[in-house]
């Protein structure tokens, strides 16, 4: 039986972000409150910025400048804003951002304390029902996380990397704008564009997945891995294409979740800051050769990457990695080899590694963290 549930409306395209005032002013809003949270103050002197202003809302803005958010850095946004009252949330850049700006609507009903408290709440999804919107405005393309309803909030502190996930919120709108991504660093870029790939083939291959998702996930690879090398080289073409590959990509998982890649993944990006792109990517070859025999079709998967089996995706990725400057191999991130074992052991994430076709174990992950060591 396959079902599909996505309620986002996209809008997609170049200057697509100069939409966004209209669509304001044809939403029915609590009030006029609107809090607008971005990667650079640069973003706030768009013309869409004085537009919104112009129609008569309040805005607030305020930069948030950190990768991979922890949780007690989303308990002083939180602080920083709850009086704002805002009706909307507008989430304008990378999926740091994004997560941050779902993660606020979840908890502004809530009168939380201290951080433990909201680590509380996170643990046991204990959310209201949210009364704040969000809008998310990619300004990478790689996280899709402006169509799915979860965020990645990290606790370095307890040593775990937690999911901010309600039914509620979806985004009500999701506009993705190429123009926005032109100036990405090279490195950023590759990564992101990986990052939407691995999105796509985990989705493929999830026990969750679903034939709407799978038909998303090979358009979403078709078009990034055949667009990423115009991408190193600026075709302002090949932008728009990955763009639209990576909402795709989105769309796919908003109903899948990823698996293994993503799961192994996490202490690589807590632990080493290898960004969280490159350390998915580096895995999507060792748990592809892991799962082959339990992936349906496979055959369409391989085509859609433009490899034709494992080790030639290794190789494929590697090459692109490597093109833009980034170690391909753990130890380039100053990995010991003698932690791996607990690096394994802390790459068991619930609704990730359960979601692989394969099962895995930490004797399993210790054979595919070695083999790109």
């Amino acid at each position: 039986m396959n079902c599909f549930y996505n309620p986002v409306n996209t809008i997609q395209g170049a200057g697509s972000i100069n939409k966004i005032p209209d669509l304001l002013n044809n939403t029915s809003l609590e009030n006029k409150n609107v809090l607008l949270i971005a990667w650079t103050e640069d973003i706030f002197e768009l013309p869409f910025v004085k537009e919104i202003k112009d129609s008569g809302y309040n805005l607030s803005e305020i930069c948030f400048k950190e990768s991979n958010p922890t949780v007690n850095q989303l308990f002083e946004v939180y602080q920083d804003t709850k009086s704002i009252n805002p009706s909307v949330v507008i989430a304008v850049g990378g999926g740091s951002i994004m997560d941050v700006g779902k993660s606020l609507c979840c908890i502004y009903s809530k009168e939380i304390s201290d951080v433990d408290e909201l680590r509380n709440i996170i643990k046991e999804k204990d959310f209201c029902e949210n009364k704040t919107h969000w809008i998310g405005v990619p300004t990478t393309a790689g996280t899709g996380s402006e169509v799915t309803c979860w965020a990645t909030i990290w606790d370095p502190e307890k040593n775990i990397k937690s999911s901010v996930e309600s039914k509620d919120n979806y985004a009500l709108y999701a506009v993705v704008d190429s123009d926005l991504i032109v100036e990405m660093p090279k490195k950023l870029a590759v990564s992101s564009a990986l990052d939407a790939v691995a999105h796509a083939v985990e989705s493929y291959w999830a026990k969750s997945t679903n034939g709407v998702s799978r038909a998303l996930a090979l358009n979403a690879i078709r078009l990034i891995m055949s667009n990423i090398d115009g991408l190193i080289d600026g075709d302002i073409k090949s932008y728009e294409k990955i763009s639209l590959g990576s909402m795709m990509a989105g769309m796919a998982f908003s109903n899948t979740k990823t698996t293994a890649c993503h799961s192994i993944s996490y202490p690589l990006t807590m632990h080493y800051n290898i960004p969280h792109g490159t350390a998915v990517s580096m895995l999507l070859a060792p748990v592809l050769k892991l799962n082959q025999e339990s992936i349906e079709d496979v055959k369409y998967l391989f085509d859609a990457l433009g490899v034709e089996n494992a080790d030639s995706l290794a190789l494929r990725v590697n090459s692109l990695l490597e093109k833009v400057g980034l170690p391909y191999k753990l130890s380039g991130w100053n990995v010991e080899k003698n932690n791996i074992p607990n690096l394994a052991k802390m790459g068991i994430t619930k609704g990730r590694a359960d979601n692989n076709p394969t099962d895995i174990n930490e004797e399993i992950i210790i054979t595919v963290l070695n083999q790109i060591f």
